[in-house]
């Protein structure tokens, strides 16, 4: 897969992971866990943030009072860190609200779908499922964005990578920010 590089940017979107970095408070245990607590914190910052970056249709919001809605399909690998992370924020005058879900198709009212490698493999379609609908795909690897996601936020050497596959964000009705696409590898 090939993907176009980052320009050097400071974004309040980097800046703000980077202060998570230096903040969150790691549960002891081993080194994958801490590892892997430090990546889904990581994680949880980006999805937070892809609510200010994002541009959905105004029929998405029905209401001045409709929340943000973050999904998590099948298996929640955050653990408390997601509902820490949006806890009391408001972002462009709306709450942030986490749903789970178990089947793709009952996620077409959410605006932020994160999909895990391991449930991906539970439901390969899940991105065909929810194409052409107004619900941003993000997932854990290329193979994510290979079946159609939109968003991959891939580890790789010990940092997350942002990647955007610009094909399935055109299929839908929203727009990212350039801020963002700055920050991200681009797949068209």
């Amino acid at each position: 897969m090939e993907f176009l590089k980052p320009s050097a940017v400071k974004s309040g979107l980097k800046r703000t992971v980077l202060a998570l970095l230096l903040l969150v408070n790691i549960p002891s245990g081993s080194l994958q866990a801490e590892e892997e607590g430090r990546e889904y914190a990581v994680k949880a910052v980006f999805l937070y943030n892809f609510c200010q970056f994002i541009e959905w249709p105004r029929q998405q919001f029905p209401s001045a009072n409709t929340p943000f809605v973050i999904g998590i399909l099948g298996s929640n690998p955050f653990g408390s860190l997601l509902s820490e992370t949006v806890q009391g924020e408001v972002v462009r005058g709306r709450s942030i609200r986490l749903e789970y879900y178990q089947r793709p198709a009952d996620a077409h009212n959410c605006h932020i779908l994160f999909v895990s490698d391991e449930e991906l493999a539970r439901n390969p379609n899940v991105c065909a499922v929810l194409r052409g609908q107004s619900v941003v795909t993000v997932g854990e690897s290329d193979a994510f964005l290979e079946r159609g996601g939109m968003i991959a936020l891939a580890s790789e050497q010990n940092r997350i990578r942002v990647r955007i596959y610009l094909e399935a964000v055109g299929a839908s009705k929203i727009e990212i920010s350039s801020k963002l696409l700055r920050i991200a590898d681009i797949k068209r």
